[in-house]
């Protein structure tokens, strides 16, 4: 990751997930000043003329075989480290191909013994007996804070943070049903700790706390 990253050594690490987001000139600047992005599966980027947002850097994208492609997932694809997360593979979820995939796409996958399950005995799941697995999102934190301890670390499109939703809203404006392998409740639970001990700083993304800002 610190190979892609735009500058070394990685200080600064923005994390963004797929929540829908109101625009903030203030957190799309945040976010493309930070030294590696890291977006997760059918992830936007701001458009040119239309209100910012999320930013428009990508530098690590984390996702899934099962990924809605989206206008941007596949930008300038040969520059970005693209990681495959597989933690359903633990339970026989069959291998697939998706269509959209480009035929020269390179990707790495995150082994589960190293990522999904110690990130399922951090969260306190019952894994072992359950087919659980956790969130892109999560995912994508859990590794920053754990390949770069000393990187400030900045969060945000993580809706599970403030709530507990019972679906999946996207910037893009898909939704979709949250999966029966996942605990968002539990992972909220997790983020809000490191954010209460000062490891993670959350941007919220709702109008309400923007203005607060």
């Amino acid at each position: 990751m610190a190979a892609y990253a735009r500058r070394t050594p990685v200080r600064t690490i923005a994390v963004v997930g797929n929540a829908p987001l109101v625009a903030s000139d203030a957190r799309a600047d945040a976010i493309d000043a930070c030294d590696l992005v890291v977006r997760v599966n059918s992830f936007t980027t701001d458009e040119p003329g239309e209100p910012r947002a999320a930013g428009r850097r990508t530098d690590v994208v984390l996702w899934s075989r099962l990924v809605r492609a989206t206008r941007r997932l596949y930008d300038d694809y040969p520059s970005r480290l693209y990681v495959m997360l597989e933690p359903m593979r633990m339970y026989h979820r069959p291998e697939v191909w998706p269509t959209s995939w480009p035929a020269d796409l390179g990707f790495v996958v995150a082994p589960n013994d190293l990522v999904a399950q110690p990130l399922l005995e951090d969260l306190g799941l019952p894994w072992r007996t359950e087919a659980l697995a956790p969130t892109s999102g999560t995912t994508a934190a859990w590794l920053a804070r754990r390949l770069f301890p000393d990187a400030a670390l900045l969060v945000t499109g993580l809706s599970y943070v403030a709530e507990d939703p019972q679906r999946w809203d996207y910037q893009s404006g898909a939704s979709g049903k949250i999966g029966p392998e996942h605990r968002v409740a539990a992972e909220g639970a997790l983020l809000r700790g490191w954010i209460e001990d000062g490891s993670v700083r959350f941007w919220p993304s709702d109008r309400a706390h923007e203005e607060q800002r």
